[in-house]
């Protein structure tokens, strides 16, 4: 463990994965701010984070406008990192591999909800087409589309993006920039009155804090129990399979959402990713340290829809495999952003239900926004609120894999 260089910050972020470095960095780029900022990271590796466990996408493809806004923004900033950065030639041109989502709709009532989300999404500057069968087949001749009525793809700023390569240079950036991390664990958070007072780290140091961000992924419930709070926030396992096939694709696979809810998408020249939940009965919280695997998961359930959605898939080999933490919101599966209406500086930056990374940039920026002038200025987000929280009231949106 470290120790932090002072025993008081102007805000102290809890969580250093993607969601704490881009608050932290964003702060940074903040003309406005000039305060001092620490970072309390348990784990300097983030082998065990979300972050580490991602598949790295994004998508437009949303019900919500400002979901939309939010990827729109993504899109934008990785796009022009190396401007965001400075102009620092050290920093990598990026871009987005964009072979776009490709939802898939049996039902009518789904092809229903395909085509209300199409009308948001272009409306807010997407390029969201719908497909019927035919058509489907005419520009991906390798689906089996026996059973779908309608699918829903958009090729602009949708697809695959190098997250590792934003989240390492918003560290580094930020370090230059004066913001300190530390490798330590919060182990209490002292409230008095509507205030968060200051922090205790695991290791006995006591950090006086102006405002706290609560940015612990799928610990988030832990970090606000220590202030007294319930968040509706717990870890829930997700499985990731890369697989090479005997027959590999003559085009890129766009990320395929299957009705059954397995998703598959290109991963590599000659490699395929392919994503699922746990069985119904046991999608529920888990430890926060369980990354064991379900493999027959893959064997019983996984590999026979996509071998039947697309026939090439047959004959596969599983390259590697892993479990990752949603950090999953309970209430409504999107962010909980902002203050605590009554402990006015403890943040919330949570519950992104599987597509934080995504988001990230947005949310940092809204975020530090928030820090620093005490409201949003480029996107209005009190939609995410927790107010919504206290209330049982869900954010509603209908894209969500």
């Amino acid at each position: 463990m470290s120790a932090p260089s002072k025993s008081s910050y102007d805000v102290v972020i809890i969580g250093g994965a993607m969601m704490g470095a881009s608050t932290a960095w964003f702060l940074t780029d903040n003309p406005d701010f000039n305060g001092s900022v620490l970072v309390v990271e348990m784990d300097s590796s983030y082998a065990k984070s979300s972050t580490a466990h991602t598949n790295s996408c994004m998508r437009q493809q949303f019900s919500n406008k400002i979901n939309v806004q939010i990827s729109q923004f993504a899109a934008e900033f990785i796009k022009n990192l190396r401007g965001y950065m400075g102009g620092d030639t050290r920093v990598p041109e990026l871009d987005i591999q964009n072979y776009g989502y490709m939802y898939l709709a049996d039902n009518e009532g789904f092809a229903d909800v395909l085509r209300s989300n199409q009308k948001v999404q272009l409306e807010a500057g997407a390029e969201t087409q719908l497909l019927d069968a035919n058509e489907i087949k005419a520009r991906y001749p390798f689906y089996n589309v026996d059973d779908i009525l309608l699918g829903s793809i958009n090729l602009k700023d949708e697809g695959y993006w190098d997250g590792g390569t934003v989240f390492d240079w918003w560290r580094r950036s930020a370090k230059d920039r004066g913001v300190e991390y530390v490798t330590n664990r919060v182990a209490a958070i002292d409230v008095q009155g509507s205030k968060v007072q200051s922090v205790t780290l695991e290791s006995g140091e006591v950090i006086a804090c102006g405002q706290v961000v609560n940015a612990s992924g799928p610990r988030a419930a832990l970090t606000s129990k220590m202030a007294g709070i319930n968040l509706p926030v717990e870890p829930r396992k997700r499985f990731t399979w890369i697989f090479s096939a005997e027959q590999p694709l003559d085009q890129d696979l766009p990320l395929t959402i299957d009705p059954s809810g397995v998703h598959v998408r290109q991963d590599g020249p000659k490699t395929y990713l392919a994503g699922s939940a746990p069985n119904p009965e046991d999608d529920i919280a888990v430890d926060p340290t369980d990354f064991n695997m379900d493999h027959s998961r893959w064997e019983n359930h996984v590999w026979p829809i996509i071998a039947s959605r697309i026939p090439q898939f047959e004959a596969i080999k599983v390259v590697t495999e892993w479990a990752g933490h949603y950090a999953y919101n309970t209430l409504d599966q999107n962010a909980v952003l902002g203050p605590h209406p009554e402990l006015t500086n403890f943040i919330f930056l949570n519950g992104f239900s599987g597509h934080g990374l995504q988001q990230s940039p947005a949310m940092g920026r809204a975020t530090a926004e928030w820090l620093t002038y005490g409201g949003y200025r480029s996107l209005d987000m009190s939609p995410f609120g927790f107010e919504r929280i206290l209330q049982g009231r869900a954010f509603e949106e209908k894209a969500i894999i």
